[in-house]
């Protein structure tokens, strides 16, 4: 579809739409609120729309943040820090963002960071040995990992 040509919904159409959009994965409100404006549903019609996606459980935002967290760590190995920047990109409160970092287990997650360091330490061809501990630090910072955990995993291996 072109953008000249702007389909119309009706509320119950666009309600539907959604619906399916959210049963899809697991969105955030502010994805849902810019579906609809894509949709060019006026503010009232979004409104509605929302509440019942929140009341028929399609939209959730802490069973979002929930399933962002452990995907987001799992897969992409991120750390906290770059998690909760990203669920604050995504317009999600500070409290809900609290409950969904409970997602991460203590243990997995210095397992993890253990892990990543290890392998990127390999990669990593440098002679100077502090070059070499700075390179692998900067690294784990950027993955969203805690300075102080970061220090503490890479003063480990030198």
């Amino acid at each position: 579809m072109n953008n000249n040509t702007h389909k119309s919904y009706t509320v119950k159409e666009a309600t539907m739409k959604l619906m399916q959009f959210c049963a899809y994965r697991d969105r955030s409100h502010k994805e849902v609120e810019e579906k609809l404006k894509e949709m060019n549903m006026i503010p009232a019609a979004q409104e509605q729309i929302i509440f019942k996606l929140m009341q028929e459980d399609f939209l959730n935002e802490e069973r979002f943040a929930r399933a962002y967290v452990r995907g987001k760590f799992r897969i992409k190995k991120w750390g906290r820090i770059k998690i909760k920047q990203e669920l604050k990109l995504r317009e999600i409160s500070s409290p809900i963002i609290k409950i969904a970092l409970t997602e991460i287990d203590e243990d997995e997650y210095y397992q993890t960071l253990q892990e990543i360091a290890e392998k990127k330490l390999n990669l990593i061809h440098e002679a100077d040995v502090y070059k070499k501990k700075k390179k692998l630090a900067d690294y784990l910072l950027r993955r969203g990992y805690e300075a102080q955990l970061v220090y503490e995993v890479s003063n480990s291996f030198f």
